[in-house]
């Protein structure tokens, strides 16, 4: 579908305003193929019309289906499983001598998308069953879009959906296939919970006053399409999040160089990162 230049603007605008998005010259060309299935939907033949069906001022329907319809939700399993190996093998172990105490560990996923991210997580400390008995585990998964936040909360994903990054024998331990598709088991589920959240507001208040602190943030391709402002607004809520000694990662090629002092990258772990006072100590050791 054609896109007038007007309307072009006009959704780059709403698409910041809501999520902080950029919709920049070189993704323009998803507009039509993004948004035709609204038109579809309201029975409009033209992008210019759906367009001139709202008020970008107002909080309508429309124009949330639109932000979300343009947003990038691509996820999988095991998204670069590298990450998840240097996560298993020398973040967890670490992680587990220090909050042994407590035998808490609390962990959010940003930018969760359909799910698949935290359910990653969750696998990875119910197959090592043994090490996490008798830990609290909390898995939060937050997005902006409440369609793939509801859809994280079913937990049931088509044949395509999770073949993409689980072997056969993971699908069946993991999940329970039913005529509505495969559905995450009991076991997975209680360790993660998924709610609707901007990376750019505050996180909610716990019931004791507290904004939470976690010990691992995953925040993975999400600040691709932010400017470099915006980045540095997002870096801000992330260090304000992280435990003094807890782990970023970051999607493969995003860096915090020049976009906060606060966070830096920990040596020998590309895509991980600390707070930067530990990253100091570590490279100097």
């Amino acid at each position: 579908m054609q896109v007038s230049l007007a309307s072009e603007r006009l959704l780059a605008d709403l698409l910041k305003a809501r999520t902080g998005q950029e919709l920049p010259d070189n993704r323009r060309w998803r507009i039509g193929s993004a948004l035709s299935g609204l038109c579809r939907e309201y029975g409009i033949t033209s992008i210019d019309q759906l367009i001139a069906t709202f008020s970008p001022t107002r909080q309508t329907t429309l124009a949330r289906q639109m932000v979300e319809a343009l947003l990038n939700n691509e996820t999988y399993f095991y998204r670069d499983r590298a990450f998840f190996d240097y996560l298993t093998g020398h973040v967890l172990p670490g992680l587990a001598e220090t909050r042994a105490e407590t035998r808490t560990l609390t962990i959010w996923s940003v930018g969760c998308s359909t799910g698949q991210e935290a359910l990653t997580l969750a696998m990875i400390f119910a197959s090592q069953e043994a090490r996490w008995a008798g830990w609290t585990i909390s898995i939060l998964g937050t997005d902006v879009s409440s369609s793939v936040i509801e859809v994280a909360r079913k937990g049931c994903y088509t044949p395509f959906q999770i073949q993409r990054g689980l072997a056969m024998g993971e699908m069946i331990k993991w999940f329970e296939e039913t005529p509505q598709g495969w559905r995450v088991r009991e076991r997975l589920r209680r360790m993660t919970r998924f709610e609707e959240h901007n990376l750019l507001d505050p996180l909610p208040v716990l019931s004791g006053g507290q904004s939470p602190t976690f010990d691992v943030v995953l925040c993975r391709n999400v600040l691709l399409y932010f400017d470099a402002e915006t980045r540095e607004r997002a870096f801000a809520r992330v260090a304000s999040a992280l435990a003094p000694d807890g782990w970023l990662m970051l999607g493969a090629g995003e860096t915090t160089y020049g976009l906060t002092d606060r966070l830096a990258p920990e040596r020998g772990a590309p895509g991980f990162f600390r707070h930067a006072k530990v990253a100091r100590r570590t490279r100097a050791a």
